[in-house]
């Protein structure tokens, strides 16, 4: 099946969606179905020594892969413009909700960009701590965790944009009162394999 593409068979609707940024599916199957195919999907894991991964496991491997998360790294208060996924915005739409809004953004830069921030030290950022530049918060990270993939800790952050602050750039996390010190780098932060 092809990347994006959906078929529906046998009541459940199949799609080739890559959220994890590996080669996956994802199954939307009416809830009083949900039981037996769950159960078949675990009968069928089990003797290739497969099992569940839960909401957990996607958000590592999500931001393994840069993709923000609504509510975190994307909001009503983050656009799509400071997330780096203008991409994904209709802009040749003549019209929808904020489009002004975001167009003049786009135009002028945002004040903010989401980037990519790779410890070089040991700790684990997580959501909502700040960012550092010789000692001045210059931002907050959106969503952090540890990359089982890399070894290290690694964070999606909010930077502001007057700060400079670009790839190969140092920064500090404050982590609960202890400075990990982080590169900028461009996600993802390991290579995809969805398509």
């Amino acid at each position: 099946m092809g990347y994006m593409a959906f078929a529906d068979t046998a009541g459940v609707r199949v799609c080739r969606t890559g959220y994890t940024g590996e080669r996956g599916y994802e199954l939307l199957v009416p809830a009083a179905d949900a039981p037996r195919v769950w159960d078949a999907l675990l009968a069928a894991a089990e003797p290739l020594g497969g099992g569940p991964a839960g909401l957990g496991a996607r958000d590592t491997l999500r931001t393994e892969m840069g993709y923000p998360l609504h509510g975190q790294d994307l909001s009503e208060d983050i656009t799509p413009v400071q997330a780096g996924s203008g991409w994904a915005v209709g802009w040749s739409k003549p019209e929808f909700w904020g489009r002004d809004a975001l167009l003049a953004e786009k135009e002028t830069g945002p004040s903010r960009r989401l980037r990519g921030l790779r410890a070089t030290g040991r700790g684990v950022p997580r959501a909502g701590m700040a960012v550092l530049v010789d000692g001045k918060q210059v931002g907050t990270t959106t969503s952090g965790t540890f990359s089982p993939t890399l070894k290290t800790g690694i964070a999606l952050a909010l930077i502001d944009t007057a700060a400079g602050v670009g790839p190969d750039a140092r920064v500090t996390v404050d982590v609960r009162g202890r400075a990990l010190d982080c590169t900028v780098v461009k996600p993802p932060f390991v290579p995809s394999h969805v398509r």
